[in-house]
């Protein structure tokens, strides 16, 4: 168990003052078995109104309305959690899917519905043909299976950290053989698909205190990773950046079907095109104690 405080900081420049459309943002953290929030709160420069809502997949959308022009926009969200992954977490995969290929259940398979079918076009099978180079034999180890395609990618693909936005799409990634931590996830995710098995893409925050980890910044950085659905065991995360199964060093803010769907902040303004000067990201995570958490 551990204690952790998030900062993330949004900062927009612009060169004279404009006028802001409404603001979408993903940064409330996901709670689950293995994450406690213990609050959060976001605030923003100009002032802003705020509402709050939830998408298909339960991610918390805060839209901000603003009332005036500005020149600088600030937004920032802090978070004070509770993780308690474990570092050597365990699966109760159900005995029909501990060797793969196996059937979801009817109920399974029509909820994960997109989330179980690929999403990019591999119009030669180069993709697929080096996802199924994984599979040794008729009736394998599902989690084995999983984790060598995961590993795989990290053997194959150099990582390259890369500030643009956008995403490249698996097969790009395989012919290149570099990638961001999104693209590795995407990567992973496509695999999976391909292999009939429910995946998607989370967005977060990686604590690293050491400093050691792929991806990483600092102590806190923001990352993408995957989870894929095995029955009995549920959603399990794969880090396919730094070759990790479990969520010890991880803090989910967001998941969804498509990495396009998971961006932190997006919104517009009204002004010359040219307006923007600088949009700037800074996140930390650090370490603290129960007192400092419920204080």
């Amino acid at each position: 168990m551990v204690f952790l405080e998030t900062v993330h900081t949004t900062t927009y420049r612009y060169r004279s003052e404009v006028s802001l459309g409404p603001h979408r943002m993903m940064l409330r953290p996901r709670e689950s078995r293995d994450l406690h929030l213990l609050s959060h709160d976001v605030s923003l420069s100009p002032a802003a109104e705020l509402s709050w809502a939830n998408d298909v997949s339960g991610n918390v959308i805060t839209t901000a309305t603003f009332l005036q022009p500005t020149a600088c926009l600030r937004i920032e969200s802090r978070a004070r959690i509770e993780l308690t992954a474990s570092p050597s977490p365990g699966f109760a995969i159900a005995p029909a899917a501990m060797r793969w290929p196996f059937l979801y259940s009817g109920d399974d398979w029509t909820d994960l519905g997109a989330l179980a079918m690929p999403q990019y076009p591999d119009p030669e099978g180069h993709f697929s043909r080096w996802v199924e180079g994984f599979v040794y034999g008729w009736r394998t180890d599902t989690l084995s299976l999983l984790m060598d395609i995961s590993d795989g990618i990290s053997d194959r693909i150099s990582y390259q950290s890369r500030e643009t936005e956008g995403t490249q799409s698996p097969l790009e990634t395989l012919h290149r053989g570099w990638g961001s931590c999104r693209d590795f996830a995407v990567m992973l995710a496509e695999a999976a698909r391909i292999l009939k098995f429910g995946a998607r893409i989370v967005s977060g925050y990686l604590f690293d205190p050491r400093e050691s980890l792929v991806g990483s910044t600092g102590p806190g950085s923001t990352h993408a990773w995957t989870e894929i659905y095995v029955p009995g065991a549920g959603w399990i995360t794969f880090d396919p950046t730094n070759r990790s199964v479990g969520a010890r060093n991880l803090i989910p803010v967001a998941v969804a079907r498509d990495v396009r769907q998971i961006v932190p902040v997006s919104g517009s303004f009204i002004g010359n095109s040219d307006a923007l000067i600088e949009m700037a990201v800074s996140v930390t995570v650090t370490a603290g104690s129960l007192n400092q958490a419920s204080s």
